[in-house]
C-alpha cells in the first residue's frame, strides 16, 4: 500500500522559512510526477507545487511561485518543498501525493505562519 510520511513543518514567523520533507513508499516512485497540496480546515486541497518525473520540470501555484520550490530525491524516494518568505496565508496543512492526488493521503504536516 502506498504510504506518504511528511515532516518539517511547524511555528515559524512571517517572513520565515521551512522545509518539508515527504518520504514516499510508492513503488517505482521516480516514475511518477510528485506535488504537494495544501488545505485549510473546512476548504479543499489544492495543489501548490508539482514536479515532472523524467526531467524535473517544475510548476508552482501563483500564490506561491519565486517563494516555495519543490524537488525530488528519486534514490530516497523523498520530496521536498522548501518555503521561503512564508505568510500568514500560507497556514496549512501540507500532503505530498502523486501529481493527480490519487494515491491515500499521509497524515501531513503543520504549517503555522504566526507573530
Amino acid at each position: 500500500q502506498v504510504q506518504f510520511v511528511e515532516s518539517g513543518g511547524g511555528l515559524v514567523q512571517p517572513g520565515g522559512s521551512l522545509r518539508l520533507s515527504c518520504a514516499a513508499s510508492l513503488r517505482d516512485f521516480r516514475t511518477y510526477g510528485m506535488a504537494w497540496f495544501r488545505q485549510d480546515p473546512g476548504q479543499q486541497r489544492d495543489r501548490v507545487a508539482a514536479i515532472t518525473s523524467t526531467n524535473g520540470i517544475t510548476w508552482y501555484e501563483g500564490s506561491v511561485k519565486g517563494r516555495f520550490t519543490i524537488s525530488r530525491d528519486d534514490a530516497k524516494s523523498t520530496v521536498y518543498l522548501q518555503m521561503n518568505s512564508l505568510k500568514p496565508e500560507d497556514t496549512a496543512i501540507y500532503y505530498c501525493n502523486n501529481y493527480w492526488g490519487t494515491a491515500s493521503w499521509g497524515q501531513g504536516t503543520q504549517v503555522t505562519v504566526s507573530s
